[in-house]
C-alpha cells in the first residue's frame, strides 16, 4: 500500500490526498506531528530520494532556524539530526508509492500519475 507522509494541516497534503482520493489510490496517512518521523524510513529517504530534496528550504521553519544550524546542514547527517528535531523541516508530502522502492517529495500530479498505473 502507498503510505503519504506528512502534516494534515499541510495545504500541498490536502492536495496530495484529494489527488490521491481522486484518483482511486488506497493509502495510508502518516503524520508527522502525532506519530513522528519514522527514524529508518527517514534513513531510506536520505538515500533517495536524498538529503537535498527533503530539506525544505522555502518554508517557514527553515526561516526560523538559526544561521549557525542552517549552515550547518551540508550531507545526510546533518539534515537528518536537523528533520528528526524539526519534522515541520521535512518537504511535504514524502509518499513511498506501492512498490516501495519509489519514494517522491513534494505534489507533482504529473509525476504522479507515472506511479498510478
Amino acid at each position: 500500500m502507498t503510505t503519504l507522509y506528512g502534516i494534515p494541516n499541510c495545504d500541498t497534503v490536502k492536495r496530495a490526498r484529494t489527488w490521491l482520493d481522486e484518483h482511486g489510490v488506497a493509502y495510508r496517512f502518516h503524520d508527522f506531528k502525532k506519530d513522528g518521523v519514522p527514524e529508518a524510513e527517514l534513513d531510506r529517504w536520505l538515500e533517495s530520494p536524498g538529503w537535498e530534496a527533503l530539506v525544505n528550504r522555502r518554508g517557514t521553519t527553515w526561516r526560523r532556524l538559526d544561521d549557525a544550524t542552517r549552515a550547518a546542514v551540508v550531507d545526510a547527517p546533518s539534515a537528518r539530526a536537523v528533520l528528526l528535531a524539526n519534522p515541520s523541516l521535512i518537504k511535504r508530502p514524502v509518499v513511498q508509492w506501492n512498490s516501495g522502492r519509489s519514494v517522491t517529495t513534494g505534489f507533482d500530479a504529473a509525476q504522479w500519475k507515472s506511479h498510478v498505473v
